[in-house]
C-alpha cells in the first residue's frame, strides 16, 4: 500500500490493489491447486474426458471440513470447462420455486455450485433429483385439486455440491453424484508450499523458517494459513522490517493469541475449563459450553474437531474428557491415577 502525499492516508487506488491481491490468492486452475493430490488427479481425468466428449461432466460432490478448498475447486471446475458458474447455498433454497428459478436460468454447460448442500429444503431436494438426472423440473402451479405440474426443460449443467457433513445427505441425493471426493487436512509441507505461493502473490517477504512456523499453527487448513499470513504480514510491516522470519511469526501469532499448536483463545478456554473447572471431565457438552460462555454448537463444531484431532480432548459416552496431552499442553499434571477422567475403554467406545 502507498499513502496519499503528505496526509498519511491510504489512497483508494492502493486499497483496491490490495483487495485484488487478496482475492488472487485463491488458485484459478487445477495446476495451481496445492495438495489434495488424489482428488486433483481424479478431477482432472473427469474434466478432460468430458471436454473430449463435448458433454458436461458428471455431477460432483465435495465433502470435508471447512476451509480445505471446496469452493475453490467448484470455481476451478467452471474455469477449466470455460463455462459460467452460479453460486448459492443450501439454507438459502427454502422452496422448490427458488431452485427452479435458478435452474431455468442456467446456460448450457454451466456449473451450479450449492454450498452446504445437506441443508437444502426437502421439497427443493426432490425437485433437484429430476434436474440432475433428466435436466427437467416440474413446477406446480395452483393449489389443491386444481394444481397443475408444468414440466420445464433445463439446459445440461454440472452440479457441484459441497458439504461439511456428508452423513446428513440423503441416500437418493448422494447416489445421484457421479463423482464423490473427500478433502483431507493439509500436511505441514503442503501448507508451507501454499504459504510461499500466497506470499509471492501478496508481495510478502517470507523466509523458510517463517513459513514453517505459520504452517505449523494453521491446523492443516489453507484458509487459516492464508488468514494467519495476512496478520503476520501486518505485524512484520508495522513492528519489524517487513520480512516474516521465524521470530517475527512467533511474536505476531502471540499477539493474535495463536499458540504453538494452533489453538486460539476459545480453544484454550474450552480445554482450561475442562481441566480446571471439571478436573479433566467427563462433562457434558452443554455444561462445558456454559462454562466458557459460548453456544453448544460453537464448541462442538468450531473447537472440538481440532482439539480431538490434536489429541487434547476426547469425546466419550459419558462426556468430554481431557487427555494426558491436553493436561500437558496447559502445563498441568494429570491425576495420580493417570486416568484424567477417562475410564478404560471409553476412548474406544461409540461416541454419543
Amino acid at each position: 500500500m502507498t499513502s496519499s502525499e503528505g496526509d498519511g492516508l491510504v489512497s483508494p487506488d492502493a486499497y483496491d490493489e490490495d483487495l485484488d491481491a487478496e482475492a488472487s490468492v485463491r488458485p484459478k486452475r487445477l495446476a495451481d491447486f496445492i495438495a489434495q493430490h488424489r482428488v486433483r488427479d481424479q478431477l482432472e481425468l473427469l474434466l478432460k474426458a468430458s471436454m473430449g466428449r463435448g458433454t458436461p461432466p458428471d455431477h460432483i460432490l465435495l465433502s470435508g471440513p471447512p476451509g480445505l478448498g471446496k469452493t475453490t475447486l467448484a470455481n476451478i471446475v467452471a474455469a477449466e470447462l470455460g463455462t459460467g458458474i452460479r453460486t448459492t447455498s443450501g439454507p438459502v433454497i427454502e422452496r422448490s420455486g427458488d431452485l427452479a428459478a435458478i435452474l431455468t436460468g442456467l446456460a448450457p454447460g454451466d456449473v451450479l455450485f450449492i454450498d452446504e448442500i445437506h441443508r437444502i429444503a426437502k421439497p427443493a431436494e426432490e425437485l433437484l433429483y429430476s434436474a440432475m438426472e433428466d435436466f427437467r423440473v416440474d413446477v406446480v402451479v395452483g393449489k389443491g385439486p386444481g394444481a397443475t405440474a408444468i414440466p420445464l426443460d433445463v439446459e445440461p449443467f454440472t452440479l457441484v455440491g459441497a458439504t461439511t457433513r456428508a452423513g446428513l445427505l440423503s441416500g437418493p441425493m448422494r447416489d445421484r453424484f457421479g463423482f464423490v471426493a473427500h478433502l483431507d487436512f493439509y500436511s505441514h509441507e503442503d501448507l508451507d508450499a501454499l504459504l510461499h505461493r500466497s506470499a509471492r502473490i501478496l508481495g510478502v517477504r517470507i523466509d523458510p523458517d517463517g513459513a514453517a512456523e505459520v504452517a505449523r499453527r494453521s491446523r492443516g487448513t489453507p484458509r487459516i494459513a492464508n488468514r494467519l499470513l495476512r496478520r503476520v504480514r501486518d505485524f512484520a510491516e508495522v513492528r519489524a522490517d517487513g520480512v516474516i522470519t521465524e521470530a517475527v511469526a512467533k511474536a505476531a501469532l502471540q499477539v493474535y493469541d495463536v499458540d504453538a499448536l494452533g489453538l486460539d483463545r476459545l480453544d484454550r478456554a474450552v480445554l482450561r475449563a475442562l481441566i480446571e473447572s471439571f478436573k479433566g471431565g467427563p462433562v457434558g457438552l452443554s455444561t462445558l459450553a456454559v462454562a466458557v460462555g459460548e453456544q453448544s454448537d460453537t464448541v462442538e463444531e468450531v473447537c472440538e474437531p481440532f482439539l480431538v484431532r490434536a489429541g487434547l480432548l476426547a469425546r466419550t459416552p459419558r462426556g468430554r474428557v481431557a487427555t494426558e496431552a491436553g493436561w500437558a499442553h496447559l502445563g498441568r499434571t494429570p491425576p495420580a491415577d493417570g486416568r484424567s477422567g477417562v475410564f478404560q475403554g471409553d476412548l474406544f467406545a461409540r461416541d454419543t
